[in-house]
């Protein structure tokens, strides 16, 4: 099954809101969760009205968002796109959480330096 994830971006972070994110990290996996494709797309500005209607135009599966708006939760929760909101970190971390089936609504992934590697 192919399955394709966005993630609104702020630098290597989920953006915290998904109305004023500016970028996105779309992701379409495989059986297995293998990675086949990934790319960033730069809107061209801020909007939850373009976001939602670029979530349905790539047949999006699955939404990683810091906070959303109830009207456009409740919209995107209709066209059966499956939310994890209120997400704070990495997006890299959010993505191998996910993958890993532990990633939750309200998830706060920190990551710090220890021995040269992220921890």
């Amino acid at each position: 099954m192919i399955h394709k994830i966005i993630i609104p971006l702020f630098h290597e972070e989920v953006a915290p809101r998904f109305d004023l994110a500016s970028e996105v990290l779309v992701i379409l996996l495989s059986k297995g969760n293998v990675i086949e494709e990934k790319k960033t797309i730069v809107l061209p500005r801020p909007s939850a009205d373009e976001l939602c209607h670029l979530l349905l135009s790539e047949n999006v599966n699955t939404l990683i968002c810091g906070a959303i708006e109830e009207e456009y939760y409740q919209f995107l929760k209709w066209k059966k796109i499956n939310i994890y909101d209120s997400i704070a970190g990495n997006w890299a971390l959010a993505l191998e959480h996910w993958q890993k089936n532990v990633l939750k609504c309200k998830d706060i992934l920190l990551t710090k330096m220890a021995e040269g590697k992220y921890v």
